[in-house]
């Protein structure tokens, strides 16, 4: 009796010691209620160039995120890099002197405010919706710019600290050579501590610019995808595709958009050689082309694969850190793109080759093309190629894991989709500003299980040049100018079939309903 008296007390002992220890390493819990909000916006990555979204690009913390989330299938951006993140952060189509940033709310309602990476605004944009005039810590750049620190004396676009001009050398960074990518999580990381330390809400904004030209990646990045691409854009296209619609993504009938959309005739090179602009317009089966020239372009793609690559590893490193700090599950994850894959080819312009510091290459319009699957064309086009984007949304207190939602959303809705899910009140007015009201609509029905109602209208399309209007399942859109052109994207997602010319009444009736809201958006823009 003695005896198992005293094996209690042993197992006791263990128990309870193994008890101490285990909540000596478990995270704490956050006594916050507020969730905290992490947006990353990927940068000319197309609607196929994740995993998620049928790539064999290797992304397994992106899949993660889908996995533990919601995707939307049908999802918009504003086709360009400045008018996307200007809509993306005001709520706004078109906005003006009382345009508001959507983190400056957030910020008056308690949340610690990050941005970290690119940021590049329309012309309509107020400086007071800039992040230097917001942000508790921001790094920023605009446009495109080197990723590796380049042998010239400055980048292109420089970097900003908290608004100050730095160098390179100067930001901090834990990995050499210093590659953007990276730096832009090693900081985000390093200002994040002193929100969460603290227990207060934060926003953290990640603008990668990956994987925007130039084509720039380290090496170890690069050799994980040599020798993949030899099978060519075109078995690239139909392997993507199938992949689409295995995970319900788009619907086992969709047609993939015809090779020969494989085009850009509206972006050249910066020098006129004749017999290099002759190919741009022109798309080349990939058998068609000698090994040399194979081997050339596998290693393009290549070097884009791992800019992805990359980006999905510091991703990871993001979503870690949520894990090791108790946080994962009040805070709100969004994944997206700012526009369609770009075909802006430049690539016979420079002696180096794709993925070297010294080199400024761009993608090929054939690749691009193949990022976009299964729609057609690219960035800037209001053609579902440049204007629709991959989406996914992780909530873990809030959003059901594993869900795919064929509802539409837009990069305009997202601000109001964050205030609401923080229950932030947008006000009327911030210090002498009267705030411009917020054209998108939130998600916040769809997130909790719902049917949301429709808006009236989605736009997009890099000025009225390539400008595209959606109502329903109807759309009109311009190339580069032209006639409008009308498509029934319920039965024909991919664009294949232009029906303008055999039903000119409903043509009649969208570029009215875009006309009037364009009145309508700009009189709001002006008041």
């Amino acid at each position: 009796m003695r005896q198992v008296f005293i094996y209690l007390i042993i197992i006791t002992v263990l128990i309870f010691g193994g008890f101490i220890i285990y909540k000596q390493f478990e995270p704490e819990k956050s006594n916050q209620t507020q969730p905290n909000i992490i947006l990353i916006l990927g940068d000319d990555i197309g609607y196929s160039d994740i995993g998620p979204f049928g790539s064999e690009i290797k992304t397994p913390n992106l899949d993660r995120l889908s996995e533990e989330g919601i995707r939307f299938s049908n999802f918009y951006n504003m086709s360009k890099c400045e008018p996307s993140r200007s809509s993306l952060f005001t709520g706004l189509y078109e906005g003006g002197k009382n345009s508001i940033n959507f983190t400056r709310i957030l910020k008056n309602n308690g949340y610690h405010i990050i941005h970290s990476g690119k940021e590049h605004w329309m012309k309509w944009a107020p400086e007071h919706v800039f992040a230097k005039n917001i942000a508790d810590q921001s790094l920023t750049f605009k446009a495109m710019s080197e990723f590796f620190e380049p042998p010239a004396a400055d980048f292109v676009n420089p970097f900003y600290l908290n608004g100050k001009h730095v160098n390179a050398q100067d930001i901090y960074h834990e990995k050499k050579p210093f590659f953007k990518t990276d730096v832009l999580t090693d900081n985000a990381l390093k200002w994040m501590d002193e929100p969460v330390n603290n227990e207060k809400p934060f926003f953290l904004f990640l603008g990668y610019g990956a994987a925007h030209y130039p084509l720039q990646a380290r090496p170890e990045d690069i050799a994980k995808y040599r020798g993949k691409y030899k099978k060519g854009w075109d078995k690239v296209r139909e392997e993507r595709t199938e992949r689409l619609k295995a995970e319900g993504l788009i619907s086992s009938d969709t047609k993939l958009s015809p090779p020969s959309s494989n085009i850009n005739k509206f972006r050249g090179h910066a020098k006129d050689n004749d017999s290099i602009r002759a190919k741009i317009p022109l798309y080349r089966p990939w058998d068609e082309l000698n090994e040399t020239e194979q081997d050339e372009l596998d290693l393009e793609m290549s070097v884009f694969a791992a800019m992805v690559d990359c980006m999905d590893q510091n991703i990871g490193r993001v979503l870690n850190y949520l894990d090791e700090k108790g946080i994962a599950d009040n805070t709100i994850v969004i994944y997206l793109s700012d526009n369609g894959s770009c075909p802006y080819d430049s690539n016979r312009d420079f002696d180096s080759p794709p993925g070297v510091a010294e080199g400024f290459r761009t993608l090929s319009a054939a690749w691009a093309n193949a990022g976009n699957t299964p729609f057609k064309y690219f960035k800037q086009y209001g053609h579902e190629g440049g204007a629709h984007t991959h989406f996914i949304l992780r909530w873990p207190e809030k959003v059901q894991a594993g869900q795919i939602t064929h509802q539409t959303g837009h990069i305009v809705d997202i601000a109001p989709t964050l205030l609401e899910a923080t229950k932030t009140h947008f006000p009327k007015k911030i210090g002498t500003i009267k705030s411009q009201r917020l054209q998108g609509n939130s998600l916040m029905p769809i997130l909790e299980g719902g049917v949301r109602e429709e808006p009236d209208f989605f736009m997009s399309g890099w000025t009225d040049k390539f400008r595209m209007f959606r109502q329903k399942e109807w759309k009109i859109v311009k190339l580069n100018g032209e006639e409008w052109e009308l498509y029934n994207l319920e039965k024909d997602p991919t664009e294949i079939s232009n029906l303008a010319k055999e039903n000119p009444a409903k043509v009649e009736e969208l570029v009215l309903a875009y006309q009037t809201k364009q009145e309508e958006l700009k009189a709001e823009a002006a008041e």
